[in-house]
């Protein structure tokens, strides 16, 4: 499982501790300097994220921005490219296994998908 995160988000430090305590191996990926591909975005999506799920909603930069409004009227292209172009956009913990993804962390979402 590759696992995107933020070494500074205690979101993701808590999803790594789960994943540490249940045995669940990964590879940790740096999101702000490599954020998920298009093909790994597009996958998320094909498994019922939205567009807006991707993002970080909370995020400065995307506040900063106003991609709210941005993203209202972006093609699901141009929604990618800015994804994949800057990792602060996007949502985190990003985690993807082949066609496995989740977005975020909760406990009990981690235990059906990972445990």
């Amino acid at each position: 499982m590759k696992f995107y995160g933020y070494q500074k988000c205690s979101t993701c430090r808590d999803a790594m501790k789960w994943l540490d305590d249940h045995g669940v191996a990964y590879t940790f990926v740096p999101i702000i300097e490599k954020p998920p591909t298009q093909k790994e975005l597009k996958t998320a999506l094909a498994a019922g994220y939205t567009l807006r799920n991707l993002f970080n909603t909370s995020g400065i930069q995307y506040r900063q921005h106003k991609m709210k409004d941005k993203l209202a009227v972006m093609s699901e292209a141009e929604a990618l490219k800015a994804l994949t172009g800057n990792g602060y956009y996007v949502k985190r913990p990003f985690a993807i296994d082949g066609k496995t993804v989740t977005i975020g962390f909760k406990p009990d979402k981690y235990a059906e998908v990972w445990g």
